[in-house]
Order: structure tokens, then sequence, then C-alpha cells
């Protein structure tokens, strides 16, 4: 037969939805698949191409949501005129009397017609109508699954009546058996690991929160050029009077060939991590019922511990969103602690994340190279992409200004330099970045001064009454100018408390409601401090030793931190990779400020539990065991509300005898007070194995003021 005597090819007017910010993408797919004269809506794709171009959209098409094939287009200025025009649609030519159907309708803003469900029922209508009066039967209805699901859409005051091909949303590939609670649509994972580069040249791809494994899948069924409709059991043409089987067949098969020879290929690396377990075994379900088990690992681990398994790859995230303002906070400091681990782990990586809130953007620390605006269902969200190019955060330096020959700095002056030069030299050696440089060394000046990374913090201490206010003055002036000349500090970076006998609840109330944290660094962990709005920053720098102490035992252990205080020795105990950890404090703000600092080290809650409560009730009604137990109570403290009252000298025979019940019998309970009048019972030390650890707790930047606290290692008698 001549090339001129071949059958024309019918072309088709085609429409493919799809999520906002993907037009281009599903657009870049229909021109591979041979659709012509393409053009982009808001949230729609519109091509003219044969049948086979359609078929190809629901068998390939990664991004799209539906197809649809058009079948008129008419003016509409009532219902009435809707149901007039849809009495000229053949509709015999796309469905039979036998067949089932459906309508469904979507309007935009100023439609004639305002009524969803209204405009549908005229569209049945008119088909049904159409049926009676040429065949004298009609087609059942049938809401799930028909036989031809047929689509309405008004814009403005043109309506488009149009054949769903692909019957129900393409999102639905077939493999998904469990799901989370939010999880990502699959055409909507499938862009972000798209426009996030893969597969490009990469070799490994990690997602550190994958959920129920959505994005690699996704990642997987690109890279082995898999079709994802090959998994899909249900279509909207099958019942179409237009559908050619012979086409279809052909494509399915074309399909199956190309997915066998793409699981013969080299497969890169494909990892997922998460926290929850449960999470973890949906994951292998879904993997398990895509075929891919043997290309995607996934294993329980948190961001904390995530390290790179090769020198280059792509991490590819979507991270928790944070809608209430407490978990905003929460998501900040996870971020936040997510970015300061690529930049120390994963130099020269491709990252990408997804997240819903723009504001955030910044709270990574990285610098990103796109932003996608993307939609999660109604929700606007963004996707950052760029390469890890920092290295390790630098750590921060003090050095001392060399003093003045024409101008004698002073006693202060004097000693604070002799402070410094032995103790700057023990921090640099031993990596210390918080800690104590002058502890009310000089009676004239009855300061305490800290340093906390680059910041500067100094605590008066009211002075007796024998002294004059005005001479007092005088004095913490001058030291403040002292401080500022010799470590180059300027007032931002210098924050003074006044330090005062407290009273009754006087002691636990704000001072000031800046809410500014800043993140300081100690061993391995990172914790938040804040300068300004309590007496204490959140960070007892004499305690480091018994952190350190705790960070070596930690491993493997279920760990509980009494009087938590804000979470520190928690920190060093999930760093030091326990098993578990319990945390129990009394009050909101310090419970808030544990869970800031377990996000901001990457660490989630599942393992690491955080409950208000009063610790004396908790221990009384808890039943869990413990191997490893801290407590560092406060002196004295009382709650209003339940009428409390704790007395370290009073309770803590109570208290320890409480926490070793809970305690396993080869466990280490930690004990330690700040009351210099403290004396622990005769009791204790005759009921269980009690060894004095004071000495080697104070750290060496405390070692002037020996009896900053008391410390004790408490065990099971042997006998």
């Amino acid at each position: 037969m001549a090339d001129n005597d071949a059958p024309e090819i019918r072309h088709y007017e085609f429409v493919a939805g799809c999520a906002g910010g993907l037009e281009e993408l599903v657009r870049n797919e229909i021109v591979r698949f041979g659709g012509v004269e393409t053009g982009c809506g808001n949230g729609v794709v519109s091509w003219r191409g044969g049948l086979d171009t359609g078929y190809r959209c629901c068998l390939w098409s990664h991004f799209a949501s539906r197809v649809f094939v058009q079948l008129a287009r008419f003016p509409v200025e009532s219902e009435d005129s809707l149901y007039a025009a849809c009495l000229e649609v053949d509709w015999l030519a796309h469905l039979s009397p036998e067949r089932t159907f459906a309508v469904n309708c979507t309007l935009s803003r100023d439609s004639p017609v305002t009524h969803n469900r209204f405009a549908a029922f005229r569209v049945k209508d008119a088909l049904v109508d159409t049926f009676r009066e040429r065949t004298g039967e009609r087609p059942s209805v049938r809401a799930t699954r028909p036989d031809v699901q047929i689509h309405l859409h008004i814009e403005g005051k043109i309506g488009t009546v149009s054949i769903d091909i692909s019957g129900e949303s393409m999102h639905r590939r077939g493999y998904r058996s469990a799901t989370s609670k939010a999880p990502l649509k699959e055409t909507l994972a499938a862009a972000i690991v798209a426009l996030s580069g893969w597969p490009g040249q990469q070799r490994c791809l990690i997602d550190p929160m994958c959920g129920t494994g959505t994005l690699l899948i996704e990642a997987a069924l690109m890279f082995g050029e898999s079709a994802p409709g090959l998994s899909r059991s249900y279509f909207g043409f099958t019942g179409w009077l237009g559908h050619d089987e012979k086409v279809w067949r052909s494509l399915v098969a074309e399909a199956m060939e190309k997915e066998e020879r793409g699981l013969q290929k080299n497969w890169p690396l494909l990892i997922g991590y998460d926290a929850d377990p449960v999470a973890v075994s949906a994951a292998r379900k879904n993997i398990e019922m895509a075929g891919l088990e043997d290309h995607i690992q996934i294993k329980q681990a948190e961001i904390a511990t995530l390290q790179p398994p090769e020198k280059h790859g792509l991490l590819v995230c979507n991270l928790p969103y944070g809608e209430r303002l407490s978990e905003k906070e929460l998501v900040e400091r996870l971020y936040r602690g997510y970015g300061r681990i690529l930049r120390q782990r994963f130099h020269g990586w491709q990252v990408a994340v997804f997240i819903s809130n723009p504001e955030l953007t910044d709270s990574f620390t990285l610098s990103w190279e796109g932003r996608f605006k993307l939609y999660n269902g109604s929700i606007r969200c963004r996707l950052l992409t760029g390469r890890v190019t920092e290295g390790d955060d630098p750590s921060f330096t003090w050095q001392p200004a060399s003093p003045e020959k024409d101008d004698p700095e002073g006693e202060f002056g004097n000693r604070l330099r002799k402070n410094l030069k032995k103790i700057l030299k023990w921090a640099d050696r031993e990596g210390v970045s918080c800690f104590r440089i002058y502890d009310r060394d000089l009676p004239d000046y009855n300061v305490s001064i800290d340093l906390y990374s680059k910041w500067v913090h100094i605590q008066e201490y009211a002075p007796p009454k024998t002294i004059d206010s005005k001479v007092a003055a005088s004095r913490l002036d001058q030291a403040i100018r002292s401080v500022k000349e010799i470590l180059g500090v300027r007032s931002n970076r210098l924050f003074l408390k006044t330090r005062e006998r407290q009273r009754g609840r006087k002691q636990y109330e704000k001072k000031d409601n800046r809410q500014k944290m800043y993140e300081v660094r100690e061993g391995a962990c990172s914790y938040l401090v804040n300068f300004t709005d309590y007496l204490d920053t959140g960070m007892f720098l004499d305690h480091r030793p018994v952190r350190e102490k705790i960070y070596r035992l930690a491993k493997g252990k279920r760990f509980l931190n009494l009087f938590g205080y804000t979470g520190t020795a928690t920190i060093q105990a999930a760093m030091g990779g326990a098993a578990a950890t319990t945390t129990v404090d009394l009050s909101s703000t310090y419970v808030h400020w544990t869970r800031m600092n377990l996000a901001l080290n990457g660490f989630a809650e599942l393992r690491h539990r955080v409950e208000k409560a009063d610790c004396m009730q908790w221990l009384r009604e808890s039943r869990a065991t413990f191997d490893l137990i801290f407590i560092d109570p406060p002196t004295f403290s009382n709650t209003k509300k339940e009428k409390r009252v704790f007395d370290i000298q009073r309770d803590h025979v109570d208290l320890i005898s409480m926490a070793m019940a809970r305690l396993e019998s080869d466990g280490l309970l930690l004990f330690s007070s700040n009351f210099k009048r403290f004396t622990l019972s005769e009791e204790i030390t005759r009921l269980y194995e009690v060894k004095d650890i004071s000495r080697e707790s104070v750290p060496f930047d405390f070692a002037r003021n020996s009896r900053i606290h008391r410390c004790w290692e408490i065990k099971r008698s042997a006998g």
C-alpha cells in the first residue's frame, strides 16, 4: 500500500490534570509521548495526539493525576443551557446501554452554575434522555469504578465534557498497602525526586525520614524505567467504546519489556531510614508490593546517626511540617540540626528538602540553588535543592587582646588575664567550648563569668548590705569594661544577670521575655541556651563531667533523667547510644526545651520520651525499669496547684529509694545536689553501695569552687 493510502490516524483533544507546580514536568512527559500543540494552565496540560498518547500518559506519567479525552465544548449560561448542550453530545459513540457510568463535575468560581452535584445531575439527565429516546434503554449509574467516567468542567461560561480515561487518580500506583498519617501522593513524591535531579549521575540516594518509602519507590521506578501504571488494576477507558485494546496491549507489552531490562541494570544504592518501627515495616511492605525489595534498603535509625555510605550522592527528604506554634519551634530546631549534620558529614552531596513553611528556609543554614513552589493537597510547600558545600562548622576561638603598656588594667583585669591564660589552654586541649573563666575570685568583684562559644554570660551576685551600692555598681562597670577590652567582645555578645537570694516561687519566675535561643556545642551534642529570660541559661556548666560520664555509660542502656531540666544529660545519653531515654520534669518550659534539644540533635521522641510530671509522683506510679538513672533535684520546690513541697534534705531518702526500685539489679544511679549544706542520709549508705565521686565530677574550670556540687554513684549492694 502506498504511503498516501495509509489510514489516517485520528487525533483527540486530551487534558491531563496535575497538582499545582507540576505542569511543566507533565508537559515534558507529553512531548515524549508524542503529543503536539501542548499548552499549560493552572494544574492542567492540554495536547493533541493519537489515542496512544493518552494511553502512554495513563501508563507512563509519573506526575499527572488524571487524563481526559474531550468530547465537546460549549457555552453555558444556565442549568438549562447546560442540559441542552449535553443533549447534542453523541453519547452512543462512547457507551452502550448495558455499560455503567458516573458523572463528576468541577466548577470555577465565576461559573453560572454554582452547584457541582446539580450540574452533574443535568449531564446525567441529558445522557439518559438521549439513550431512552434513541434506544429505549438506558445505562446504569455506578459511583465506584464505572465502565465510563464522565467529567464536566465549567470554566467561566465555557463547559467541557470529557471521558476520564484514567478512571481514578493516577497517584494510586497499586503498590501502597500501608500508609502513614500524612502520606505524600505518589505523583508529588515523583515530582520531588525528579526536581531534585534524580537519576542524573547519582549512584546513591538516601531518604533519612522515609516514612512508608514513597520517595524511594518513585525514585526506583524512574531509574528502572518501570511504568507507574503497570500495577494498576483499573482504568477508565476499558468500558469506553472508543477504546482500542490492540494499541493498549502493545503499549503494555512494551512497558513490561522495558521494566525487565531495567531490573537487569547496575542499580545505585537506595536507602531509607526512619525512627518509627511502624513506618519501617510499612515501607518494607510497600517496597515488596512494588517488587523492589532487591533494590531498596530500609533501616530503623534516627537522623542523629546518619552517615554517608558513599562519597557522593543525593539526600531527599519530606521533613515534618509543624503547623502549630509549639510544633513549628521543634521543626525549626530539627531543620537546623539536619543542616548541621549535612555540613559535618555530607560535604559534596546533593540535597533536597520538602517543607511546608517558607519562613523556615534559612533554618538549615545551607545554600539553596533551586526553590520550587509545590502543593501537598491544599498546603503550600517548597522544595529546596542544592549542594552541601560547607564543611564542619568552624569552631570559635577566643584570642584575648594584648595589654596596653601605658594602661594598667587593675586587679580584676590582671586576674582575668591570668585565668584566661590557664583556662583557654585547657579548653582548647579538651575541646571544650562552654566554660567558666572567673568565679568570684576577688572579694571586691563578686561576679562569675562564663563563655558559651562566642557569647559571654556574666552573673553579678548581690553585694552585702555593708557595701555601698554606688561602689558596687562602679566595680561592676569596671569588670564589664575589662571583659569587653580583654576578650574583644561587643555588647551584643555579652549578657548580664544579677543573682540574689531567691525565695519561694520567685526563683522560678521568668526574668525577661525575649525568647532568644542560642546554639552551643558540648562534645558531640548541641544545646539551646537562653541568656536573658531565666536565672539559669539551660545548661549547668559544672555538670559537664557528669554528662560526659553518662555519655560513656549509656550505650545500649535504658536511661532515666529525673528533674530533667532542659534535657542536656538526656542528649548525652542519646548521643552515647542509649537504647531509650525517659526525661521527667514538672515544668512545661523545661519539657518543651528538652524536646527542642532532642530535635536539634536529630533524635525522635519515639525512643526518647519526655514527660511532664511531678518526679516523686511519677516514681510512685511507674513500673518501668532502667539501667542508668540520673537525678539532679532542686534544693527546694513547691507547686501551688497540687500543693506539693519538695525539700531535698527531707525527701532525698524516699526519692532515691523509689528510684532504686526502678533500677535494674546491675544498674547505676547518679545522684547530684548543689545544696551546699546537703548531707546524704546514713540510711542510703546502709541500704546501698554508695561511692562519692564529687571530686572527679567537678570540672577544671570550677576547681576553685570544689563544693559547687556533690555527686554519688549508687548501686544495689552485692549481698
